[in-house]
């Protein structure tokens, strides 16, 4: 049957982003906006997990972002809560080399493997599913991320930045100084194509350095996002991170993301969460050395002088979970009512 529903925002959209923050803001979108108006790109350096394991035997792009952006695409709640379920089975009944696979990167692996490439994988998981709007990997080069810190160590591959903190060795003073692949990573012309028709551009909230960025130092990419007309616009995190962002306040994001996109007046908008959250909550999350993003406005406009800083209750504690997230619809709406080009 084909979906009817009209929706109230009909705009050219591109995001950026890795897997929860993603997720979140992709389905506020998907609600909001015209669905084959999005075009979600998504990392190809995940080294981790059930994605790792299948990046190394059988040499494909790494399908876990992948999956979660289908996920998050899918526009039918009954669809999404069943795919969910299948997409993330972990086959843990089973022995032998498919035994804590999630199902779901299994499905998107063999159609790369069919279709011999993840971009024309993806698209065919897209037609499988239904899926109106785009998850585009943001490039098809088999990449490990590297991160360079003070004092001159290297930490190679996604995961083991990411979880750094979790290290015997960990040295809380010595701070990411820059991130860097070890080759050249060359562009999906779909996602430079994508860029250059795109009424917004948005960086989701998501891990820094490992999940965000990355997606800068793509060949292409940030020359296409300064050559755009497109508004482009940071989400930013509502919690630090222990070994990625420790005390990290607006002004600090800001400056990661001028620093590799190299162009300070390039980003037009900081959304920015305003609702205050419960303090019982944020001691638990202090335990686990996280804080509240502080938005110091002055210091942003000290670095980007035209910046405009929204601020939004988008904050919601799912306490079953224990988690602080982005409320997806009003992320969307607040970012759906700004200005155009």
């Amino acid at each position: 049957m084909a979906n009817t529903k009209k929706y109230p925002y009909a705009q050219k959209i591109v995001t950026f982003g890795g897997g929860t923050g993603h997720f979140s803001l992709l389905r506020g979108l998907v609600e909001l906006n015209q669905p084959d108006l999005i075009s979600a790109v998504v990392g190809t350096w995940d080294s981790g997990g059930s994605s790792g394991r299948l990046r190394t035997e059988l040499g494909i792009l790494p399908p876990g972002d992948i999956r979660q952006c289908l996920l998050a695409l899918m526009e039918d709640p009954k669809q999404r809560q069943v795919a969910k379920k299948l997409f993330d089975d972990r086959l843990e009944e089973v022995t032998g080399p498919l035994k804590g696979h999630s199902l779901g990167n299994l499905i998107t692996a063999r159609l790369e493997h069919i279709y011999k490439g993840a971009d024309r994988g993806t698209e065919a998981e897209r037609l499988l599913f239904r899926i109106r709007a785009r998850c585009l990997p943001v490039s098809l080069t088999n990449l490990n991320l590297i991160a360079k810190l003070e004092g001159g160590e290297e930490i190679e591959g996604e995961t083991n930045i990411d979880l750094r903190a979790e290290s015997k060795t960990y040295n809380p003073k010595q701070k990411i100084m820059r991130i860097f692949f070890d080759t050249n990573a060359d562009p999906n012309p779909e996602v430079i194509q994508a860029l250059k028709e795109a009424d917004k551009i948005i960086f989701s909230a998501g891990d820094l350095f490992t999940s965000v960025l990355p997606h800068l130092l793509v060949g292409g990419v940030k020359e296409a996002i300064i050559a755009s007309s497109a508004k482009v616009i940071l989400v930013l995190n509502l919690m630090t991170k222990k070994g990625e962002t420790d005390s990290f306040k607006a002004s600090d994001y800001l400056s990661a993301f001028i620093s590799y996109l190299e162009d300070k007046n390039r980003i037009n908008y900081i959304v920015a969460n305003s609702n205050g959250l419960n303090p019982e909550i944020l001691k638990i999350y202090e335990k686990e050395g996280q804080e509240v993003v502080k938005i110091n406005e002055k210091a942003c406009l000290e670095i980007s002088p035209d910046i405009k800083i929204v601020k939004a209750h988008l904050a919601l504690y799912h306490i079953r979970e224990h988690l602080l997230r982005h409320d997806p619809q009003e992320l969307a709406l607040t970012i759906l009512t700004l200005p155009n080009p």
